[in-house]
């Protein structure tokens, strides 16, 4: 379900529950005089400046909404499924009853027909085996943790997974860690999960409980939590999907000026799928996220650090703009 509504009217009395991908358009002056509809759409497009986080300005509404149609009528059920799941990431959400509900959803899609047309699309894979994949060390109290396949701009993956929640635990149970800084080697931070295993688990049911059981996700909330800003991401290149979802979860993200964000996931019929509707909807609500996902598109470092997706950009090791 896909609908365009005029923003500057009231909503309607009879919406269906759950709405599905609702679509308000208005300009900016519109918008202040009627915000009735801001809740309730999923985003609401304006070719105006508008700073409210419930409102994207693009360059073309009437472009932009024919690729959002195209792209919702395409992927059907992830664009309802990824509606229904940021609508469900209200403030008050416990991270680990939004990050099962995100991979409850995330199993859903797996066993669908999209994610299968994309498969069948893809054709056989290859998981290439590659030794370190994430890098630990300590630097007096902070200890620096680097995702280490750099020829695949750190493609993440299982054993990826693996060695970064390693990481992770240690840091939660050294009380003499007291600063963590998440990096990638190479051109990019993370470029997303690693597509040559995805389709390769054994079932949903499966999928799900390695997701919620050995979660880089909670473990980073969790030290986020302890630490605050002392949980840093660096980020840089191509910061996608999983990596993105990941870093958000940090107390404080820095970027270089060459870094690009997006989610992918609904071109492979799939959602956000390593935390990223609670890390990225806590960081820039779940209009901006809803956004991100069903366009598609690629934002840079200036619309990062005005989202809120980012906290500074930096050169080198040294962060501007705190």
């Amino acid at each position: 379900m896909f609908r365009v509504v005029d923003a500057s009217s009231a909503p309607e009395a009879a919406l269906p529950s759950p709405p599905g991908v609702v679509v308000g358009v208005a300009s900016a002056a519109e918008i202040a005089r009627n915000e009735s509809w801001l809740d309730t759409a999923t985003f609401t497009l304006t070719e105006d400046t508008c700073a409210d986080r419930r409102v994207i300005t693009v360059d073309s509404v009437p472009e932009t909404l024919a690729e959002l149609r195209k792209r919702c009528e395409h992927w059907p059920q992830a664009s309802s499924v990824c509606d229904d799941v940021l609508r469900a990431m209200t403030p008050d959400v416990p991270t680990l009853a939004a990050v099962v509900t995100e991979s409850l959803a995330y199993s859903t899609l797996q066993a669908g027909p999209e994610f299968a047309r994309w498969l069948a699309e893809r054709g056989p894979a290859r998981m290439p085996e590659i030794p370190d994949p994430v890098q630990a060390e300590r630097d007096g109290d902070t200890l620096l943790v680097r995702f280490n396949r750099p020829h695949r701009h750190n493609a993440f993956s299982t054993d990826a997974r693996a060695a970064l929640l390693e990481a992770l635990t240690v840091a939660q149970l050294d009380p003499s860690v007291t600063g963590i800084v998440l990096s990638g080697n190479g051109p990019s931070f993370c470029s997303g999960g690693d597509l040559a295993e995805f389709g390769t688990f054994a079932d949903p049911a499966s999928a799900h409980l390695a997701r919620t059981r050995h979660s880089p996700a909670l473990a980073l909330d969790a030290l986020t939590a302890k630490l605050g800003r002392s949980c840093r991401a660096q980020l840089h290149g191509r910061v996608l999907g999983s990596g993105l979802e990941m870093a958000a979860f940090c107390g404080w993200v820095e970027a270089q000026q060459d870094s690009l964000f997006a989610l992918p996931e609904l071109s492979l019929g799939l959602i956000p799928g390593a935390g990223g509707t609670v890390s990225i909807t806590r960081r820039i609500g779940r209009w901006r996220t809803a956004y991100l996902v069903l366009s598609g598109r690629t934002v840079g470092v200036d619309t990062a650090l005005r989202w809120g997706l980012i906290d500074a950009t930096y050169v080198g090791a040294q962060p501007i703009g705190q």
